[in-house]
């Protein structure tokens, strides 16, 4: 975008125009369901308890500007990252290898790694596996002229805010749109011009992938035979439910399969897997329902993703119940540990590039193997006398980096000048369970308002990460059976803060607008 474009956008409001846009921003997510359950500091945590109240998730009041080439250029690359990483799942040696390097420093990956070794000793009975993927990308610009997508990360579980991420990019066009051809909710800007946001299809993407699986799985494996459906496993206390209703009802309602939400507390107490019955099918009791009983064809992961969801021993056991079952698990441990930070900055890595070409051909015509290479932003490990390491801990270049350890869900990087502090103050042994990242430049001179789930309005520089969404069913052969892309998610950050995590509170729901 020109200079004269991002000085001037958003349009300013009057205190009227303000007011006006808040209200009619704050009813419309509660009537569409852009919404959140309420956090405890807005309100007392018995009224949280009781789950009678919502209301809206944070989001921005104007949509983002974002490059039409980076947007297009990241919907491009989605199919194929979905392979690459449905082919790293499939090949338990190396992704073993790059594991084997954090197990004696991750007690997390080392407790998913002991649950995949216990089921692989047994012997898995589910020959397909499902991701649900988001790659998340900045626009890094070298000038004011030159814009180019960057990876932030690669998400295999728990990929979230595709329902509300639609919803709204509704919201926004609707008021670019009202009345039709003219927008009576903003001031006029030449951005407006016949623009809004692109179409978004996030929740029939997702809903898609998980109705896929849920074919795929076939007939009931239980004599006599059950009804089948599906099951999203959840945080207790939930706040970003909605998020998550919007694809079991698209699945309910569009392609008429049964969905039960579970949290994992319970998932020992509701799921059984019969003795005797060598197929191994997971069987759920509806607690409102106890006559009636479910065989899981699909296990779809909306917790279990960090440790915080591992309380107990009994919380192992469960996630091992569901992984040896023969539900279709999205993702299995496989695909979850594929995403860590580690296997990223080994793909990334320019002095071994046979990483990259072991899953996608050195001879591929179409020149995919360069395509995601131009989307690496660099990284580097902390091996002794490494060039990562050398950065880290130097104050000058580390301020130009961010150090992760192998997380999602937000709130745990280390960023810029507080790296070598940080690293100084764990045993050098466990350094090797980080990856240090160079920062991606966003443009400088970002703006928006944001309207937050308090009802608190702040403005100021942002900077936005894009969001693309895919799915994909694979076989253990490295057959595909599915593979989509269709969806996207905008969160806008203010300039100061370095995490980017919507559930975690550091962010807000965005849309864009092309140029």
């Amino acid at each position: 975008m020109t200079e004269s474009i991002y000085t001037t956008y958003p349009p300013k409001l009057s205190a009227a125009q303000e007011q006006f846009l808040v209200s009619t921003i704050k009813d419309w997510t509660v009537q569409h369901g852009l919404t959140v359950r309420p956090p405890p500091t807005f309100i007392s945590q018995e009224t949280v308890s009781k789950g009678v109240l919502a209301t809206n998730a944070p989001v921005t009041l104007f949509p983002s500007p974002f490059p039409k080439a980076c947007f297009e250029e990241a919907r491009a690359v989605q199919k194929v990252y979905n392979e690459l990483y449905a082919r790293i799942t499939s090949d338990e040696k190396w992704l073993g290898e790059v594991i084997e390097e954090l197990i004696d420093v991750d007690d997390f990956v080392a407790g998913l790694w002991k649950v995949h070794q216990a089921v692989s000793q047994e012997g898995y009975v589910q020959d397909l596996s499902l991701g649900l993927f988001r790659s998340d990308y900045m626009v890094h610009t070298l000038d004011s002229e030159t814009a180019s997508l960057k990876q932030v990360e690669f998400n295999t579980i728990s990929s979230s805010f595709g329902g509300l991420s639609s919803r709204v990019a509704a919201l926004h066009t609707e008021l670019l749109q009202s009345p039709p051809g003219h927008s009576l909710s903003y001031p006029s800007h030449p951005l407006f011009d016949g623009r809004v946001p692109p179409e978004n299809t996030a929740v029939e993407t997702l809903s898609a992938g998980l109705a896929a699986a849920h074919k795929a799985y076939g007939l009931s494996k239980s004599s006599p035979s059950l009804p089948l459906a599906i099951l999203f496993v959840v945080q207790d206390g939930e706040r970003n439910v909605f998020d998550q209703l919007a694809l079991s009802t698209r699945l309910t309602q569009f392609h008429k399969i049964p969905v039960f939400r579970l949290v994992t507390g319970e998932i020992l107490d509701r799921t059984s897997i019969p003795d005797g019955n060598p197929s191994r099918p997971i069987l759920y009791t509806p607690p409102h329902a106890p006559d009636s009983l479910f065989e899981v064809t699909t296990i779809y992961l909306r917790s279990f993703y960090a440790p915080t969801d591992y309380i107990t021993d009994r919380d192992w056991s469960a996630r091992l119940q569901l992984e040896r079952s023969a539900a279709i698990k999205c993702p299995t441990i496989l695909n979850q540990l594929s995403g860590c930070k580690k296997v990223q900055q080994v793909l990334a890595d320019p002095n071994k590039p046979e990483n990259l070409a072991r899953f996608i051909a050195a001879t591929d015509v179409e020149g995919t193997q360069e395509k995601l290479r131009k989307t690496f932003a660099p990284q580097y490990d902390l091996s002794p006398n490494g060039r990562g390491r050398e950065l880290a801990l130097n104050p000058k270049t580390a301020s130009r980096h961010v150090l992760k350890p192998q997380r999602e869900g937000g709130g745990n990087n280390v960023y810029k000048e507080a790296i070598p502090g940080f690293l100084k103050s764990i045993p050098e042994s466990d350094w090797k369970g980080y990856v240090l990242m160079e920062l991606i430049q966003p443009p400088s001179e970002a703006t928006n308002v944001v309207l937050r789930s308090d009802g608190e309005v702040l403005g100021g520089n942002v900077v936005g990460e894009l969001g693309i969404f895919g799915t994909i069913l694979w076989k253990s052969n490295g057959e595909i059976l599915h593979n989509q892309e269709g969806g996207w998610l905008m969160r806008t950050k203010g300039k100061e803060s370095n995490e980017g995590g919507v559930a975690a509170g550091f962010s807000s729901l965005d849309s864009i607008i092309l140029y």
